[in-house]
């Protein structure tokens, strides 16, 4: 079995309603999923029920994603994907060492599921384009969604931790 697996977090109809380039990046997502899907990686789909709940109209994934028979879902409460749900579980069943992730939003679902996934000890590849957030005021200090999603992307790519690989890259470069 392949050790590696897409992720796929919070593109939904009610987060991605103001980010940044959401048609973009839910284009690059895509065609990921194809790939993913061509390649036999498995793909695991992450949704917010804590904002949306479930089939709300918000909760639902945005027009262009669709998650096909068989692929798990996991459903979330807290930024963490990880954090009071089967992720773990779910990863350990497809005996995973490489986790690809994609999605929204880069400053909080992002950065914490691929800091926890980190953790756990998974190589993490970032998909530097294929993530989003919003603009955001922090401290009376006014941030764009593109000043968001590159420090992210920075971040991540100067994450070091024992033994383990990190990389940011363009969806057009993700080796599964």
């Amino acid at each position: 079995m392949n050790p590696t697996v897409l992720i796929v977090i919070d593109l939904q109809r009610g987060v991605l309603a103001e980010c940044f380039d959401a048609e973009g990046v839910v284009s690059r997502t895509a065609a990921l999923v194809d790939r993913a899907r061509d390649e036999r990686v498995p793909i695991i789909w992450v949704q917010d029920e804590h904002d949306f709940p479930q089939d709300s109209e918000g909760w639902g994934l945005v027009e262009g994603l669709t998650r096909a028979l068989g692929e798990p879902l996991v459903r979330k409460s807290y930024r963490d994907a990880f954090a009071d749900t089967g992720l773990d579980e779910l990863l350990e069943g497809f005996d995973v060492t490489h986790i690809v992730v994609a999605g929204a939003q880069s400053d909080y679902c992002i950065r914490t599921t691929t800091q926890a996934a980190a953790v756990r000890g998974y190589d993490v590849t970032l998909v530097g384009d294929a993530h989003t957030t919003t603009d955001a005021e922090w401290d009376g200090e006014q941030l764009t969604a593109q000043q968001i999603i590159a420090h992210t992307n920075r971040y991540f790519s100067g994450l070091r931790y024992p033994d383990q690989t990190f990389a940011v890259v363009p969806a057009a470069d993700v080796a599964f």
